[in-house]
C-alpha cells in the first residue's frame, strides 16, 4: 500500500547540484537575462523582488524555452520541469517547447538574425541536455522519446556545415538510453525481489531453538550495526528520483478525487523505501520476542536502544525512527518485566529526539544541525543526513495541501513550487552522499533476510514470554490460541 501522511510514525546518479546551488531562491541570475515581453510572455509573468512568483501556463512554458539573447536560470529550468507534471504530462510539455522552438525558428529564418541560428540551436540542445540528465524517467514514454526526436531533428538542419550540434545530439541521445536501460534493470530486478502481498511471517507455536542464530550472534558492537543501516539507507534512498517525489502529490490528488491520476507504477521506489522501515521495526520486533531468556531479551534490548543512538550521532535518523518504532510494538512493549531489567535513560533520550508533540519539533532541530553539519563537513562521514522519509514525504504532502496550485487570476503558484523543489533538492542532496563506512556483507545479509515474525506471531511470542496480565490481554491470548488449534 503507498504511503500516506500520518500523525504519528506508521508501522509501515541524478544530475542536479548543477542546477540549484545552496539555495533555490528563483531570483534572476547575471548573466542568465530575462525573456522579452509580448503576447503570452514575461507580461504574463509576476516577480517579486526579482523573484518569480506566478504565471499562466503558457508563459511559464515560454520561459522555459531559450532565445537567442536569453537562457532560463537553471534553478527555474529544474524547478518548473519538476513541477509542470503536476499540470501536464512530460511528453505534452516536449511537444509544446517543440512548437514554440519551431516558432522561434521561423521568426529567425524570416528576419535579419538569421546568423544567430546556430546559437539558438546550441541553446535549445543544452536545455534538452539538461531536462534528460535530471529527468530521464520522462523519456522512457514513447511519445516524450518521439518528440525528443522531432525537436532535434529540426535543430540539426541548422548545422549541416560543422555538426557541432549534431555531435551534441548524439552525445545526450547516448547519455539518455544509457540512463535508461540502466533504469529499467533495476526496474526488473525490484520486480524480481518485490515482496508477495501475503504475509508469509512464521505463526509460531512454540519459539525457535535457543541456538539458532540473533543479531546478537553475529554482531555485537552497535556503532557497526548502525554504519550497516546505513549502507543500506543510503542505498535504497538513491534509488528514488525527484519525479518520484512528485508523484506523491499526483497520487494523493487521485485518491483525493476517486479517480486515477499519474503513473503510479513509478512510485515503487517510494514503496520500497518505506517499506524498508517496516521490515527494520518488525525486524527489531523479532529479534526481542524470540528470544526465550529473559536476561538476553534485556541485553537484545540495550543493544538495539545503543544502536538506535548510534544511527543518531551519524545522522540516520530514520534507521534511528524505525528501531524505536520496533520497540513501541505492542508485543515488545507489554514485557514489563524484561524492560524493568533495562537502563532506560538511553532509550528516554532517544524518545525526547522523536517526541511527535509539537509537530516532532525535537527532531527537526537535530536534523536542522545534522544538516548544517553537513553543509561545513570536512569528512564524508559528517555529510551523512537520512530523514525520517515518512515525516518528509508528509512535508511535502502538507505545503502541496495548504497552498493552491493556482491563484484567483487564473496563475500557477508558483511560490508553492519553489518551495517544494527547494526541499526536494536538500534531500536529493543527501541521497548523493556516498557511504563512507566499509560493507560488512555478512551484516546486511541477515538485516535484509532474515525471517520477520508476522504481528501475530509477535504476540504468541510475547504472551510466551510474559503471560497476560489483564483481562484484555487474556481475550487476546485465548483468540491467538483458538486460531491455532483451528489450523492445527
Amino acid at each position: 500500500m503507498f504511503l500516506e501522511p500520518q500523525e504519528t510514525m506508521p508501522q509501515t546518479s541524478v544530475v542536479f547540484s548543477s542546477f540549484l546551488g545552496p539555495s533555490c531562491s528563483g531570483q534572476v541570475q547575471p548573466g542568465m537575462g530575462e525573456r522579452g515581453g509580448g503576447a503570452g510572455g514575461s507580461g504574463d509573468l509576476i516577480f517579486q523582488d526579482g523573484r518569480l512568483i506566478s504565471g499562466s501556463l503558457e508563459a511559464l512554458m515560454e520561459h522555459l524555452v531559450p532565445t537567442v539573447d536569453y537562457y532560463p536560470d537553471r534553478t527555474y529550468i529544474f524547478t518548473f520541469l519538476l513541477s509542470s507534471r503536476v499540470f501536464i504530462p512530460p511528453h505534452d510539455l516536449l511537444a509544446r517547447v517543440g512548437q514554440i522552438c519551431l516558432q522561434q525558428r521561423q521568426q529567425l529564418e524570416a528576419g535579419p538574425e538569421k546568423a544567430k541560428l546556430k546559437s539558438f540551436s546550441a541553446k535549445i540542445v543544452q536545455l534538452l541536455k539538461e531536462w534528460t540528465e535530471a529527468f530521464p524517467y520522462d523519456f522512457q514514454d514513447e511519445k516524450a522519446m518521439a518528440e525528443l526526436k522531432a525537436i532535434t531533428h529540426r535543430v540539426t538542419q541548422c548545422d549541416e556545415e560543422n555538426g557541432t550540434v549534431k555531435k551534441a545530439i548524439a552525445q545526450m541521445t547516448q547519455s539518455l538510453l544509457l540512463s535508461l536501460a540502466a533504469r529499467s534493470q533495476l526496474q526488473e530486478l525490484r520486480e524480481k525481489l518485490r515482496p508477495s502481498a501475503v504475509d508469509k511471517g512464521p505463526v509460531l507455536k512454540a519459539k525457535p531453538p535457543a541456538a539458532q542464530k540473533d543479531i546478537l550472534g553475529l554482531c555485537c558492537d552497535p556503532l557497526v550495526l548502525a554504519q550497516q543501516l546505513t549502507h543500506i539507507e543510503l542505498d535504497r534512498v538513491s534509488n528514488i528520483h525527484p519525479e518520484d517525489l512528485m508523484q506523491i502529490i499526483s497520487h494523493m490528488d487521485s485518491l483525493d478525487n476517486h479517480r486515477c491520476r499519474g503513473d503510479l507504477t513509478k512510485t515503487y521506489s517510494l514503496e520500497a523505501y518505506d517499506n524498508w522501515f517496516n521490515c527494520l521495526s518488525m525486524l527489531v520486533a523479532t529479534e526481542v520476542c524470540r528470544v526465550v531468556k529473559k536476561k538476553h531479551r534485556t541485553r537484545v534490548l540495550e543493544f538495539f536502544i545503543d544502536v538506535a543512538r548510534e544511527c543518531f550521532n551519524i545522522g540516520n535518523f530514520n534507521s534511528m525512527m524505525a528501531i524505536i518504532s520496533g520497540m513501541n510494538l505492542s508485543p515488545v512493549a507489554r514485557l514489563k518485566k524484561t524492560w524493568s531489567k533495562v537502563k532506560t535513560a538511553k532509550f528516554d533520550v532517544l524518545e525526547h529526539h522523536m517526541d511527535p508533540s509539537s509537530n516532532f519539533c525535537n527532531y527537526r532541530t537535530a536534523l536542522q544541525g545534522a544538516t548544517q553539519r553537513s553543509q561545513m563537513a570536512n569528512s564524508s562521514r559528517e555529510k551523512i543526513v537520512i530523514p525520517v522519509f515518512n515525516l518528509f514525504v508528509k512535508d511535502i504532502y502538507f505545503l502541496h495541501k495548504i497552498h493552491t496550485n493556482h491563484l484567483p487570476n487564473g496563475h500557477v503558484n508558483f511560490k508553492k513550487f519553489w518551495e517544494i523543489s527547494r526541499q526536494i533538492h536538500e534531500f536529493m542532496t543527501w541521497t548523493q552522499v556516498e557511504c563512507p563506512f566499509e560493507k560488512d556483507k555478512k551484516i546486511q545479509s541477515y538485516l535484509l533476510t532474515a525471517p520477520i515474525y508476522s504481528e501475530e506471531a509477535l504476540f504468541i511470542a510475547s504472551f510466551e514470554s510474559e503471560g497476560p496480565e489483564n483481562h484484555m490481554e487474556k481475550d487476546s491470548w485465548k483468540t491467538l490460541r483458538t486460531t491455532l488449534l483451528n489450523r492445527a
